[in-house]
């Protein structure tokens, strides 16, 4: 017989307290918080991302340069026009490429504003001596500014009186200048390679015996006689030497203008007979004036036959081997050259390896 018995009922899960609600005010939004260079390194990781670099550390501010202020988001400033493809080694316009290029001209120091200038160099432009003679008589006491024994290294003005002693005069009265008909074989200067210098050839043997000069010949005259220009050794003629610092200066001072005469032998190619017949005029003309040596352009010149076979030279300037050098450029070998004149002195009928005195009349 069935049960009338009820399933029981199974027993309820007790419930849980409700949560109590909380009430909070509100709090204010801060900044947010720059990322730790840690967080950084650990959100990569996660993200598959390479690491980030570590920042570096920030440049302290350069001061502000004197008359100007220096920005540190400020755009450097821009090169001068042509500087960039300068340093690149391109040409800086359409134009400049086929140039070419030139060594720099040596320029001259300025001089002063006030027109000084230092005491020896004062006296050497005045004509009063050389450089190193005028250091000698300051450093004897002979040289006097404005009444004043001057110093050595003095700066002195156009309008300074100087004074020279008589010591000095008597002693430059006693400086002489030779001429020498320097031969083949003799360099004009210092020896060298070998070969002897033209100072060599003064003595009384080689005095010539019809000089017009009355001075008779010393050892001292031999102390600081240095030659006035230069003559290549497979040169001859006029050669001039001299203990006089004037003289020096007039010939071979930067702002010399005595002109010096050469003949010079000659041969075009094979030609060596009639040379002037086959010579183009035009190469002639080039040898007076377009030339250049050593990057710089020669001064003009005087260039002009004096016989089928023989060039009359007349230069302002005496660069080494500079007529040589020049008639190479146009095709012309040197077979002979001699100089005849220096200035207003001839070389006249001086013999060769022979010397004689240049007369008080006398004047480059």
């Amino acid at each position: 017989m069935p049960s009338s018995r009820t399933p029981a009922t199974p027993p309820a899960e007790p419930e849980s307290p409700p949560r109590r609600a909380v009430l909070r005010r509100p709090a204010a939004p801060a900044a947010p918080a720059a990322p730790s260079t840690a967080t950084q390194r650990a959100l990569a990781a996660l993200q598959g991302r390479a690491e980030p670099a570590p920042r570096p550390p920030a440049r302290p501010a350069r001061p502000p340069a004197r008359g100007n202020v220096w920005r540190a988001d400020a755009a450097p400033p821009a090169a001068p026009r042509g500087a960039a493809q300068a340093a690149a080694g391109r040409p800086a316009g359409p134009g400049a490429a086929s140039a070419p290029a030139r060594p720099p001209v040596p320029v001259k120091p300025a001089a002063a504003a006030d027109g000084s200038a230092r005491l020896n160099k004062r006296m050497a432009e005045l004509g009063l001596c050389s450089r190193r003679e005028a250091d000698d008589w300051i450093a004897q006491g002979w040289v006097k500014v404005n009444g004043a024994v001057a110093a050595m290294g003095l700066q002195v003005l156009p309008t300074d009186r100087i004074e020279v002693d008589k010591r000095a005069q008597g002693r430059q009265e006693q400086q002489v200048t030779i001429l020498l008909h320097k031969p083949v074989g003799y360099v004009s200067g210092q020896a060298e390679d070998g070969h002897t210098p033209a100072v060599a050839l003064i003595n009384p043997r080689t005095h010539w015996r019809d000089d017009p000069g009355r001075m008779r010949f010393s050892p001292p005259q031999l102390r600081g006689l240095a030659p006035a220009g230069r003559l290549d050794i497979d040169s001859v003629g006029l050669l001039v030497l001299t203990q006089d610092g004037r003289v020096a200066r007039q010939l071979i001072g930067e702002d010399s203008t005595v002109d010096k005469e050469y003949l010079v032998r000659v041969q075009y190619g094979e030609v060596a007979t009639d040379v002037q017949a086959v010579f183009p005029a035009a190469q002639l003309a080039r040898l007076c004036h377009g030339l250049e040596l050593d990057g710089q352009p020669l001064k003009r010149a005087k260039v002009e036959w004096q016989n089928p076979e023989q060039l009359r030279f007349v230069l302002t300037e005496g660069k080494k081997r500079q007529i040589r050098r020049m008639c190479e450029l146009v095709g012309l070998k040197v077979v002979g050259l001699k100089r005849i004149r220096i200035g207003r002195v001839t070389l006249g009928n001086l013999p060769v390896g022979q010397w004689r005195y240049l007369l008080p009349h006398e004047k480059f």
